[in-house]
């Protein structure tokens, strides 16, 4: 039996519904800001969920330190589906999040950071 996160390989012929992945929860367990910078932690791989697990799939991705928002759009998921995913691998432990910006941040600084939020934006 496959996981209710698993996407299959490549892009299945039926969809399984975003609330389905989920179990219908809309808010990620942690506060997770589209713009919020992602990283996988090393010990992440002594879990084993099957290909093209959409867990599986965050977390390759987190190893490029993307956003929230540009793991959505490369995944072609919902934001929101996604945050909340997200939002579990970080409780699990696989999953780390960095801090955005500080409020000493530069104007350079903010700058990048809306940058880089209305790329991952455009993508979706």
């Amino acid at each position: 039996m496959s996981s209710p996160f698993d996407t299959g390989s490549g892009r299945p012929t039926t969809r399984v519904r975003p609330y389905a992945l989920t179990s219908g929860r809309t808010e990620p367990a942690v506060d997770l800001p589209l713009e919020a910078v992602v990283e996988t932690l090393p010990y992440a791989s002594q879990f084993d969920w099957p290909v093209g697990d959409i867990r599986t799939e965050i977390l390759k991705l987190g190893t490029t330190r993307p956003s929230v928002a540009e793991v959505a759009a490369h995944l072609q998921r919902p934001l929101g589906m996604v945050r909340v995913v997200i939002g579990d691998l970080v409780v699990a432990g696989t999953i780390g999040v960095h801090a955005t910006l500080t409020e000493n941040a530069t104007y350079d600084e903010r700058r990048s950071l809306m940058e880089r939020t209305l790329h991952g934006l455009r993508a979706l």
